[in-house]
């Protein structure tokens, strides 16, 4: 069976159809969730997220439309770009929120739990700000590279795009990996910088 009629039968309860399409996508879901950073969390959580996308595609997923494999894609990103902004909001949640110890007239003070929109904004601007940075840091090949690592491809996959062998392509996306940490680390250490 296709992947469309797979979904359609697991939304009228086949158990293995539903089984097989989690299956099948599972590396999919492994690959989109390696293009994300959720601060403070765990990669794991991120293919979490993927996996409900999946879920949630499977369930959703209506014929006539787009094909199975592109639906599935868009709501595996969807579902961990939420995830991520989610985790990104509350990265700044210990600046936004706090506990004062006294108010100005020495009694004791109510917790200030601040709702922040300025944070999101900023989340999004240091987002694109460290994509640029990206582009600036990485050989075009470099960047080819991790941008097909982080939509899933296999070493084997990328060499052959790239027409290289899987060495050459693998020491691409180690090295395009290793200038990305120093990149968000060198982030982290201006953030903390900052007053």
């Amino acid at each position: 069976m296709s992947d469309e009629q797979l979904a359609l039968a697991a939304q009228g309860g086949d158990g293995e159809a539903m089984r097989e399409l989690l299956e099948k996508y599972k590396g999919a879901v492994r690959g989109v969730s390696r293009s994300y950073f959720l601060a403070g969390g765990d990669p794991e959580d991120l293919v979490q997220e993927g996996m409900i996308g999946l879920y949630a595609a499977i369930s959703d997923y209506r014929a006539g439309g787009m094909n199975f494999k592109n639906f599935a894609y868009l709501c595996i990103h969807r579902r961990i770009q939420s995830a991520v902004k989610s985790a990104s909001r509350q990265k700044h949640f210990p600046l936004n929120s706090y506990v004062p110890l006294v108010n100005a007239d020495g009694q004791g003070a109510d917790v200030v739990s601040p709702e922040d929109p300025e944070a999101a904004l900023i989340s999004d601007e240091e987002g694109r700000e460290f994509s640029e940075a990206l582009e600036r840091e990485l050989s075009p090949a470099e960047h080819r590279a991790l941008l097909a690592y982080m939509e899933g491809l296999s070493l084997a996959e990328i060499a052959a795009r790239e027409g290289k062998s899987v060495k050459s392509a693998d020491n691409a996306v180690q090295r395009a990996k290793k200038k990305a940490a120093k990149l968000l680390l060198r982030g982290d250490r201006r953030d903390k910088e900052r007053p």
